[in-house]
């Protein structure tokens, strides 16, 4: 069965933290990925740019609205994604229990997906 978990976090300012500060989350994520990737589960991933280069497209009035910036006014953003393919719920949880944003306060949704798309056949997830 295939999960999303969507990772939202606080997005800190670019001054906000040391280099050394990030380089310890890119290698946090990397060893994440790298830990799924040795399991079989992973599928895919995307560690997002800032919210602040995001576009929101709106429908109002049948007229599309383009707006600059995320759609939510929040602290936390949704900052990457994760597609794993796993038995079960239970095991997804095991699995984003060790993603990296929950250890700096952040929060992890975990989503089954419906559908997906390969080669563009569209298949029901199991």
């Amino acid at each position: 069965m295939r999960y999303t978990l969507l990772l939202h976090y606080r997005e800190p300012a670019a001054d906000e933290l040391e280099p050394e500060q990030w380089a310890e989350g890119q290698q946090a994520f990397s060893a994440y990925a790298e830990t799924l990737h040795r399991a079989g589960v992973l599928i895919g991933a995307e560690v997002l740019e800032s919210s602040t280069d995001t576009t929101t497209l709106t429908m109002t009035d049948g007229k599309l609205q383009v707006q600059d910036g995320p759609f939510a006014d929040t602290k936390e953003q949704l900052g990457g994604t994760f597609v794993i393919d796993v038995p079960d719920l239970d095991a997804a949880i095991e699995w984003a229990r060790q993603a990296p944003p929950l250890a700096w306060g952040g929060i992890l949704e975990i989503r089954p997906g419906a559908t997906h798309t390969v080669d563009g056949a569209w298949t029901p997830n199991q």
